[in-house]
């Protein structure tokens, strides 16, 4: 059975940093594209980064430039890296992909404190 269980979420500081994972379990990550989402309070899920099995990368203009994403296939793990946080960057963070069907994580929560 899949599964995808994301940690690392916590309270940052506007500015700061921060460094979700999202580690697989179940199959093997390599050559699956994997996306990150957010939820903000309220409102409509955002995709925020795209990385496919190469390593290459996409973002949305409010993220691009600031938040990267990366893999460790050895690890079966993602990560999104959170640089010069804002404090619309709060909210719950998500990783998906799809094998057989869609696989989303349970979310880790973002804070921003300013």
């Amino acid at each position: 059975q899949v599964q995808l269980v994301e940690s690392g979420g916590g309270s940052v500081q506007a500015s700061g940093s921060l460094t979700l994972s999202c580690t697989v379990s179940g199959r093997e990550i390599r050559r699956n594209s994997f996306y990150w989402h957010r939820q903000a309070p309220e409102s409509a899920l955002e995709w925020v980064a795209t990385i496919i099995g190469s390593g290459l990368t996409h973002y949305p203009d409010s993220v691009r430039g600031r938040f990267t994403a990366s893999r460790d296939d050895a690890k079966n793990t993602v990560f999104l890296h959170l640089e010069n946080v804002k404090p619309e960057d709060a909210g719950v963070y998500f990783c998906q992909t799809t094998y057989d069907r869609d696989y989303w994580g349970q979310g880790t929560q973002v804070t921003v404190s300013s």
